[in-house]
């Protein structure tokens, strides 16, 4: 009878620890979005490859669970998954980056991340301002090889990559950009980090981020000024990628070629962040 009482109460303190989304753990067909830039990830967590000349770069590492799959992914391109040189991401949440220190170990990369974002993915999101009581939200801490600030280029085999610093949804939200040639034409592919607020979400006074409603606001007017042709980002979700792929066929339009969408997109996250700001700031001065 004690030790079923103990268990009963061991199980009422532990944190509940929800199941993913299937469609963050679902596979999707890996395949070419244009020129060197390659879809990896699955239905909704979105992991990217660039090959190079002298190896390859992988933005997002997703779950834990993730590595298997990216892998299979990249091999059943015809790219071996050991030519990786270089791991990106796009925030320092567990569901894009708990892979990282796996693939770090299997590919000896280069883990190269935005200066805001480190103390997290050094961390395991143990620092991280939202999920800093959250254990569910904890992974296994990533050494980061070399600290990337606003603006800085990581270059390989003749492909470089902008990261551009979008604050908000984490401290160091990374948004990269790149450009492709496709069939003689060069494309600008905008890769966007996150700009959705964790709710609940205090933007006015929360003592672990002080400037996110700042943040955001600066970060909407760089994305803004961002020129997009492709537009892809950490959820396929944000891109429509459920709809576009099977459309994605020889001899038609590259559905991925979207900057009315990239557009849309971001006046509407822009406009549900400062609703949800307005709102917030009108109830502290009632």
């Amino acid at each position: 009878m004690l030790a079923r009482l103990l268990l009963l109460l061991t199980a009422l303190t532990l944190p509940a620890i929800a199941s993913p989304n299937p469609e963050w753990t679902a596979n999707h067909a890996p395949f070419r979005i244009a020129g060197n830039l390659y879809y990896v990830g699955s239905n909704d967590l979105a992991a990217y490859l660039i090959t190079t000349p002298q190896g390859n770069i992988l933005i997002n590492s997703n779950l834990a669970t993730s590595p298997p799959q990216i892998q299979h992914n990249i091999e059943a391109l015809g790219f071996r998954f050991a030519d990786t040189k270089i791991l990106l991401n796009g925030q320092s949440h567990y569901d894009h980056i708990a892979g990282m220190a796996e693939i770090q170990r299997l590919t000896h990369a280069k883990v190269e991340v935005m200066d805001a974002d480190v103390p997290d993915t050094e961390s395991g999101g143990r620092t991280d301002f939202y999920f800093y009581n959250d254990p569910t939200g904890f992974f296994t801490p990533v050494k980061v090889d070399h600290i990337l600030h606003d603006g800085e280029q990581v270059k390989l085999g003749g492909t470089t990559l902008t990261a551009h610093l979008t604050p908000g949804h984490t401290k160091g939200c990374t948004t990269w950009t790149m450009q492709v040639t496709e069939s003689g034409r060069t494309y600008n592919v905008v890769i966007l980090g996150g700009v959705s607020a964790n709710a609940p979400n205090n933007f006015i006074d929360d003592p672990r981020y002080p400037t996110e409603a700042r943040d955001f606001i600066k970060t909407f007017q760089i994305l803004h000024s961002l020129p997009c042709d492709i537009f892809l980002g950490a959820h396929g979700l944000y891109f429509n990628l459920k709809e576009k792929y099977p459309r994605l066929k020889p001899g038609s339009p590259n559905p991925f070629v979207d900057p009315a969408g990239y557009k849309a997109y971001i006046d509407e996250r822009e406009q549900t962040f400062r609703t949800e700001l307005a709102k917030q700031t009108a109830a502290r001065h009632k």
